[in-house]
């Protein structure tokens, strides 16, 4: 299991290359799910230029922790990787990376699609807009 929170630039394709399941022999999984969420350059309707991501540091890496182990220890998975973003971003950044590694699909998406819809409904993360000429907004709840 592998939890970060970053606030360089976030490239999910390198990390998935660099990292190594931890005790995991090769052949010993059959699946590896992996979920990339993107900054959108649109939300409720506006055009968005930009986003600051804040969080506070401690209570959301013990959270991250906490539903990666969640992961591992309810649905058959072998390891799990978050990676997220903070700071200052544009759409088109790349975000956060969930990847669930397991003996099997169906387990490995499960995992996966827990993972990232616990991610964004109940992890401290605070976002913070940029539209239009300028305006900006907190973001009240995820989608």
């Amino acid at each position: 299991m592998y939890v970060r929170v970053q606030d360089q630039p976030l490239d999910p394709w390198e990390q998935m290359r660099q990292y190594r399941p931890g005790d995991v022999d090769d052949g010993s999984f059959g699946a590896t799910a992996v979920c990339v969420g993107t900054m959108r350059d649109f939300n409720e309707g506006d055009v968005i230029s930009g986003m600051t991501l804040e969080h506070y540091p401690g209570m959301t890496e013990k959270f991250l922790q906490k539903i990666a182990k969640e992961a591992q220890d309810h649905r058959d998975v072998l390891d799990v990787l978050i990676v997220h973003r903070v700071g200052e971003l544009a759409p088109g950044d790349p975000i956060v990376l969930v990847a669930a590694w397991s003996a099997h699909r169906a387990a490995a998406f499960e995992a996966c699609r827990y993972l990232i819809e616990q991610l964004k409904a109940r992890a401290p993360f605070w976002k913070k807009e940029v539209m239009e000429a300028g305006r900006a907004r907190w973001v009240e709840r995820n989608t």
